[in-house]
């Protein structure tokens, strides 16, 4: 019995058609369901836009089916419905030659109202720009609604699934890395998360997988990649957000211009597959390589905008920039990563680093690399430093003590003494590169759910207060600030 039940419950579930499908179906009967877009009424005939997640079409509701027209005349923007009816052509001369369905409609000879609407707090037919963002966010399950987001969202999808496939393609693996695990510094704040179980201790959201990527070639899995979520407690702005995307990728016995070759092939193939209207502006059909003393000599930043009409939107003008410092200066005056610790830095051992530090830090060069696309660097990678010396003496020189680089540390510099291959990697900020894409001001109309500018949930309230029982649980108390 159950082998026959299930062919039943899918052949249920292929009744209804979407709506993009309709100018393939003339002459049938046909089931639509989704949101009352817009709602006409022409005397003896009301006309009404269906929308789905495909477009709408036009569903046509004649006076003579009194049934049907009654509930017709109740509509209001937004009401989820559904309808049973007979796909017909239109009219000549009614036809709308810029919808993609604009050459047929639907009589409807059955509707069901699903759910009713309140008015909605902002119009969802429009681009939104000229929408408060706050109320946007407060409301983004509506924002949402709108084209150009649903677009977006398809348009990510898009870009990832065809990463997948390309990195599939060149024999490596997906493999997922913790969410929760050990605060080391790397630059940014990390997001604690107290542990119930060993109070007074705490994970920490992971900034990027660095550590774990690295103990995977250890592992000697060769070639990795993740669509990772990352975390950083920092300010945010147009192209930053407290949580993030990356396409995170990593390989052994590796350098740098087998990497660089490589992420040039992905990124052309990926312009010329998605998005073929756009033109790429290349040198002799290649990506161009400039350093990064030449980038800041030349536009005085290190990820320079080198389109030849800074106005055109149509314009895709990647560039890689490459030989990085290896230290900056801080404001505080302390020494940190350019890129992070774990960079190779361009020395022959622990010793000429020392050596060199002590001389010129800011001379010391990297072996790191950025790719740059119309002024935003959209990935960026290195090749690592897989001797446990020279990493301890980068701690070191940057003013770590050794109990403390053993403390943080330890687990990836025991790691190094097993057999470590030499290994480096690269990493997109998915984010960033959707949203330029895309021809987007910013990173927000490119995720789903984002956060303000302050690193607010304005939708779900958040951060919030918790109850005290929860705090209780965790040996934790509110120190307010002055």
């Amino acid at each position: 019995m159950k082998i026959g039940y299930f062919p039943l419950i899918l052949e249920t579930l292929q009744m209804r058609i979407l709506s993009n499908e309709t100018p393939g179906k003339v002459g049938e009967e046909v089931e639509l369901s989704g949101w009352v877009d817009a709602r006409r009424d022409h005397g003896k005939l009301i006309f009404v836009d269906l929308r789905d997640r495909t477009g709408t079409v036009q569903l046509v509701f004649n006076a003579k089916d009194e049934v049907t027209y009654k509930v017709a005349e109740t509509l209001r923007p937004e009401w989820v419905i559904k309808v049973e009816g007979k796909v017909g052509e239109r009219p000549a001369g009614m036809r709308n030659d810029d919808l993609a369905t604009g050459t047929v409609e639907v009589g409807v000879g059955k509707i069901t109202v699903l759910a009713e609407a309140e008015t909605l707090p902002f119009d969802v037919g429009g681009d939104g720009y000229e929408i408060n963002e706050e109320i946007r966010m407060k409301y983004r399950y509506l924002d949402l609604r709108r084209k150009r987001l649903r677009a977006n969202l398809v348009a990510r999808h898009n870009i990832i699934n065809f990463a997948r496939q390309y990195f599939f393609g060149k024999g490596f693996i997906e493999i997922e890395t913790p969410y929760i695990s050990k605060s080391t510094p790397e630059g940014a704040r990390d997001y604690l998360i107290p542990s119930r179980q060993q109070p007074g201790k705490f994970y920490a959201m992971p900034q990027s997988p660095q550590q774990y990527k690295q103990l995977l070639m250890v592992g000697g899995l060769e070639k990795y990649f993740q669509i990772a979520r990352c975390f950083r407690d920092e300010d945010t702005r147009g192209d930053r957000q407290a949580e993030f995307t990356q396409l995170d990728i990593e390989m052994s016995f590796i350098d740098e211009d087998q990497i660089l070759e490589m992420i040039e092939e992905f990124l052309l193939s990926l312009f010329k597959e998605l998005y073929p209207e756009r033109r790429v502006t290349l040198e002799d059909g290649k990506i161009p390589r400039i350093s990064y003393d030449e980038a800041m000599k030349q536009y005085g930043i290190d990820r320079p905008d080198v389109r030849k009409d800074k106005e055109d939107k149509n314009e895709l003008a990647p560039v890689f920039v490459v030989n990085f410092p290896m230290f900056e200066k801080r404001e505080d005056g302390s020494w940190g990563a350019v890129h992070h610790p774990f960079t190779m830095p361009k020395v022959k051992d622990a010793e000429e680093l020392r050596e060199a530090f002590k001389k010129d830090p800011l001379g010391i060069k990297a072996f790191q690399y950025d790719v740059v696309l119309n002024g935003w660097e959209i990935f960026g990678g290195s090749i690592r430093n897989h001797d446990a010396k020279m990493l301890q003496s980068v701690f070191e020189v940057m003013g770590h003590k050794k109990e403390d680089i053993e403390a943080k540390f330890g687990h990836l510099l025991k790691a190094f003494q097993y057999g470590v291959p030499p290994h480096g990697g690269i990493a997109s900020g998915l984010d960033r590169l959707v949203a330029l894409l895309q021809n987007e001001p910013n990173i927000r109309e490119v995720i789903a759910f984002p956060k303000t500018g302050d690193g607010r949930d304005l939708m779900m309230d958040a951060p919030s207060d918790v109850e005290q029982k929860q705090l209780d649980e965790l040996g934790l108390s509110i120190k307010k600030k002055s």
